[in-house]
């Protein structure tokens, strides 16, 4: 066990995997073992040895890692029943896995014992004891997981204790209480904590816990404050069906709020979600507690008055001790403090009270009104307090463009050309280009008409585009909301068009993008 008072076990490389959606290949599985090992977990488990290719490739792989803190765990089951330990090739592969632990799981529940193993209560315990102490034998630290511990203790509570006293016969390092099918309430695990407690008060006991009633994250502390010294869980919740505990949330809340030693850097927390999610090819949550994008994020003019004054008014932590930070959002429920802060954010400051700072405000919610929206649209916001101050230059003049889209009979791909026709400096360029889809050809053919006046235009690329339909009840003349990220390689920013037409809007946010570059 960990010398600290609560060990982390990830099972994000295991249980994680088991969620939808989410997958790892074997060197992705070695990347994220690394990752976590630097961040400072104690317990990695990376898996079934010899369940499946990916899974042989990460126990090969991992014998080579030199890892600072964590120990890598291999997991399977008891042995079967009516076999001898020693003759089980389950076991036999969990110790070829060479890993400093193993993690078995046993049957906890009568239910499943008689109905599922189809076996003796009797034979079950003797299978939990038997696998404990041959694993313990062969000189591994050796994890129980009672698998469905809650429910078959508020079954059989007798019982459920008996197979934890089978671990511990066998010598098990720690009984970790699993609350599988993600059922149970706060209240009912401290009480049930508790008793195994009192029943075992020698041995260190753990928790694992799903999110089936979003309790998964409650449950754990639940735990920890009934004694539990390791906490199982996945980072950012991934796991089977709703997911597991969130070590993104757990992590900080035992450290921060209860003041128990975990990781020696908070602050890469962020950084370890993201990686998780980008690793997986998974989009990143906005709304996650702690690590999310609006976590930190004010709108209202009140809340966002009063943290630029005292920022944790509104705020239980420090940003920054998570690895994230405040986010100040412009929108129709702006006061001018958050116009204020987003101005001095982009280095354009307005005094308070000033008639372009009122300017801005109004000007912003008269287009809100219409149906944009600046918190994703950073750039357009800072051409508008561009205007509105006079630090606007006009780079070019649209004469006009148009844009056609043509497809064939015959098989042959459909075509999009687009048409614009500028003017620079007195000087006119007439440009057409082919793309995917009209927004495509526009854009091509903006970028090959201003390329003679400002070869920079190459560093820019579009990479993103979302569109939304503010008032589908009109149907298809419903206004269209636009929404593009571009950027130069080293900085990406994000603007905003909006128009009945889906091309018009498109042509709005695609142009406030390239002439933001061009003032910048």
């Amino acid at each position: 066990m960990s010398a600290k008072p609560v060990s982390i076990y990830d099972t994000t490389l295991r249980d994680g995997t088991q969620g939808e959606g989410f997958s790892l290949s074997g060197l992705d599985k070695i990347r994220l073992a690394q990752r976590l090992d630097d961040f400072g977990v104690d317990y990695i488990e990376g898996g079934w040895p010899g369940s499946n290719p990916k899974d042989v490739q990460f126990f090969e792989e991992a014998r080579k890692l030199e890892l600072k803190h964590a120990k890598v765990a291999a997991f399977g089951s008891t042995r079967r029943a009516d076999i001898k330990v020693e003759d089980d090739p389950q076991i036999a592969l969990l110790l070829n896995a060479e890993t400093p632990v193993v993690t078995i799981f046993g049957k906890t529940w009568a239910l499943h014992v008689t109905e599922v193993l189809r076996t003796s209560l009797d034979e079950n315990r003797a299978m939990i004891r038997d696998s404990v102490r041959f694993l313990k034998q062969a000189g591994r630290e050796v994890i129980y997981d009672a698998e469905h511990f809650f429910d078959g203790f508020k079954d059989d509570a007798e019982y459920a204790l008996q197979t934890l006293e089978a671990a511990a016969e066998g010598g098990a390092d720690v009984l970790v209480l699993c609350d599988t099918n993600g059922g149970t309430l706060p209240d009912e695990v401290k009480s049930i904590c508790g008793a195994v407690k009192e029943r075992l008060p020698q041995v260190a006991f753990g928790i694992h816990t799903h999110n089936d009633c979003e309790l998964g994250v409650a449950n754990a502390i639940a735990a920890v404050e009934a004694g539990a010294v390791q906490v199982q869980g996945t980072m950012n919740g991934y796991g089977e069906r709703t997911g597991n505990c969130n070590l993104t949330s757990v992590i900080p809340i035992l450290q921060l709020k209860k003041g128990i030693p975990l990781v020696p850097d908070l602050s890469e927390l962020k950084n370890l979600s993201f990686f998780v999610d980008d690793l997986s090819n998974n989009p990143h949550f906005p709304r996650a507690p702690f690590i999310g994008r609006t976590a930190f994020s004010h709108k209202g003019g009140m809340h966002v008055n009063a943290v630029q004054k005292v920022a944790h008014s509104y705020e239980h932590i420090r940003p920054e001790s998570v690895g994230n930070e405040q986010v100040i959002l412009v929108s129709e429920l702006s006061g001018q403090s958050n116009i204020l802060i987003k101005a001095e954010q982009m280095g354009l400051p307005l005094e308070k009270g000033s008639p372009v700072a009122k300017a801005v405000l109004e000007r912003v919610k008269e287009l809100e009104k219409e149906g944009y929206s600046y918190e994703s649209a950073g750039g357009s916001l800072e051409l508008l307090i561009r205007r509105e101050m006079g630090n606007y230059q006009r780079k070019w003049t649209l004469r006009e463009y148009h844009c056609s889209f043509r497809q064939y009979r015959d098989g042959h791909d459909p075509v999009c050309d687009g048409v614009v026709k500028i003017e620079v400096n007195g000087e006119s360029e007439h440009c057409v280009a082919e793309g995917h889809g009209v927004v495509n050809a526009l854009d091509k053919a903006l970028r090959k008409a201003l390329r003679p006046f400002y070869p920079e235009i190459e560093k820019v690329s579009l990479i993103d585009y979302k569109v939304r339909i503010i008032d589908g009840e009109e149907a298809t003349a419903a206004k269209t909301r636009v929404l593009i990220a571009q950027s130069d390689g080293e900085r990406q920013w994000g603007t905003v068009g909006v128009s009945e037409s889906i091309i018009e809007a498109s042509w709005i946010a695609l142009t406030d993008g390239i002439n933001l570059f061009l003032q910048r």
